[in-house]
């Protein structure tokens, strides 16, 4: 494995992106697989696999939640710990580091335990049906147990890419991905424990990834390190910054599990289990599509951040109108790929005729205007690198909240769409949200890069 380490202070910043956003997108890649790969087989279980792939989504609430505290933690302390770096700071850099750790295992523990206690009326509260229950509830029990392993793995890994280690935060990922990948079909099939086993071969590759999370962070080549043994005083400033930036991913991956709360139960409705399953592959096809340019804003942010804490803000204007422009060419890329071969995408997961007549429809509706999606992400990559949390807060809720949310329960009656309406919901969010978003972006921070960009130009 190659310990190559970005040089933020003196390489281009362009190349910085780059060198981060590559090893990024192969480890999101790789990341996918954890529970995209447990779709694909459970899609394929004789018999059940439609019903069982749909009580997944029914998880998906859930789990949603458990990656919003990790966010909360990692994306709300690995820019700030960049910031510091860039400054020069790296004791500052290293605290902010071991708190966000702690706070992970505290969080981890507490939501394990309230996950499996309250297991079966939060996954009725979600839409569950008598059918659907014999599968979501035991999926979601044995993957709850597994709760503190993703936790540290995913929330620690922006840890090792803020210091420039992409390699290393990637190779984290493909372990667990990969010791996944070949459990799923033996625990699922060979050792025939169906939804479980995919339950079971997620937890495991957890487990492993939180390992080698922790072997470089703790004695590994890592600029900064996990203080185990060593008293770390918490500081409260670093504990509220921390939790305020972390809010707006937090925020974000609690309103999708609010829409997906919301999208089952009218579904539910309006269609039953096989417009649940529906959204359900719709999902994970995005979740696909959505890697690459989340990859590009998540490799930006670590070089954002420190070229932000060392003053280079014409750096800063630079990355922003990068991932800007690749993010939004290839996002249209995705939208024609969608508008040409729905099917294909749709048959990754199953390829029972009755699903697809209601999938093709829905998916071209769902993704319609998939470009504007670029702007979003792009602009709050750019709020969360700079520590703007109230903007990365307000439009997070905005556009999950106040439009989607809405959307979903009204649509469905507009003109007779139906269930057809929930998936209406996503595209119009898309428009009005991330327009709205990136002018903001533009109106505050690039005059704000400018006119600090001037005074360190006078100094």
């Amino acid at each position: 494995m190659k310990t190559k380490q970005l040089d933020f202070a003196n390489g281009k910043i362009v190349n910085n992106i780059i060198g981060a956003a590559t090893p990024m997108l192969i480890a999101q890649i790789l990341n996918l697989l954890y529970n995209i790969v447990d779709r694909i087989y459970i899609g394929q279980i004789p018999d059940v696999g439609k019903l069982a792939l749909g009580a997944l989504g029914l998880c998906f609430p859930i789990i949603a939640i458990v990656t919003a505290f990790t966010n909360l933690y990692g994306a709300g302390g690995a820019p700030l710990c960049s910031i510091e770096r860039g400054k020069g700071n790296r004791e500052s850099a290293e605290k902010i580091m071991n708190t966000s750790f702690y706070l992970l295992i505290i969080t981890g523990v507490i939501v394990m335990v309230i996950g499996l206690l309250f297991c079966e009326p939060l996954l009725r509260l979600f839409g569950a049906s008598d059918a659907s229950m014999v599968y979501a509830q035991p999926y979601m029990r044995i993957y709850m147990c597994g709760t503190i392993f993703s936790m540290i793995a995913l929330g620690m890994n922006p840890f090792i890419n803020a210091q420039g280690f992409a390699n290393v935060g990637m190779t984290t990922v493909f372990i667990g991905a990969a010791l996944n990948f070949v459990l799923d079909p033996l625990f699922i099939f060979v050792l025939d424990l169906g939804v479980e086993g995919a339950a079971w071969a997620t937890i495991c590759s957890q487990f492993v990834s939180a390992l080698f999370v922790l072997r470089f962070l703790l004695k590994g080549k890592s600029e900064l390190h996990i203080h185990l043994t060593k008293h770390f005083a918490w500081e409260k400033e670093h504990v509220k910054n921390i939790i305020g930036l972390g809010s707006a991913s937090f925020v974000m991956q609690c309103t999708n599990s609010l829409v997906q709360i919301c999208a089952n139960n009218v579904l539910g409705t309006f269609g039953g289990d096989m417009y649940i399953s529906t959204m359900t592959i719709i999902n994970s096809v995005r979740q696909i599509l959505d890697t690459p340019v989340l990859a590009i804003a998540d490799g930006a942010s670590p070089v954002l951040s420190y070229n932000y804490g060392a003053r280079n803000y014409g750096g800063v204007k630079q990355a922003i109108r990068f991932i800007t422009v690749i993010g939004m060419i290839y996002t249209a890329v995705v939208w024609v790929l969608i508008l040409l071969f729905p099917a294909m995408f749709i048959s990754i997961f199953n390829q029972d005729a009755a699903l697809l007549d209601i999938a093709v429809p829905a998916l071209h509706t769902y993704f319609f205007a998939f470009i504007f999606q670029a702007l979003m992400y792009c602009s709050q990559a750019v709020f969360k690198s700079l520590n703007k949390k109230k903007q990365a807060i307000f439009f997070s809720i905005l556009r999950k909240v106040v439009i989607v949310v809405p959307l979903t329960f009204l649509l469905p009656y507009v003109g007779g769409l139906g269930a057809m309406g929930v998936f209406a919901a996503e595209p119009v969010s898309n428009v009005v949200g991330g327009s709205i978003c990136f002018i903001a972006m533009l109106c505050t921070v690039i005059p704000e890069l400018n006119q600090k960009g001037k005074q360190v130009s006078t100094n």
